[in-house]
């Protein structure tokens, strides 16, 4: 009776033996820089930080966009106030009554 329990003991080690060395392998393909998750965490650090850079230019862009918007809109509202001068002193203008 001790010897099957012996074998079926060496049988365990033997196939937690071989469930390590699978699990090692696996293990190390996953955390491969080129291949695996190691391989996939670096091309995507890499777009987060082109992204980072992206984004940085839109707001740079943006933001002097939006500068120049202002600049124009107070240049329109100066020429509106002139206009609207312009049209209530047309009617102070005395009128000429070309039909009498």
């Amino acid at each position: 009776m001790d010897m099957i329990a012996d074998i079926f003991l060496g049988a365990g080690a033997l196939g937690a033996a071989f469930y390590c060395h699978i699990l090692g392998r696996r293990l190390k393909a996953f955390a491969g820089l080129e291949n695996g998750l190691g391989g996939a965490i670096a091309v995507l650090s890499a777009q987060v930080d082109d992204m980072t850079r992206a984004l940085d230019r839109a707001r740079t862009t943006a933001g002097a966009s939006a500068d120049e918007l202002e600049t124009r809109v107070a240049r329109a509202e100066a020429a509106a106030l002139r206009l609207e001068l312009l049209m209530a002193s047309l009617h102070d203008l005395p009128t000429t009554d070309k039909a009498a």
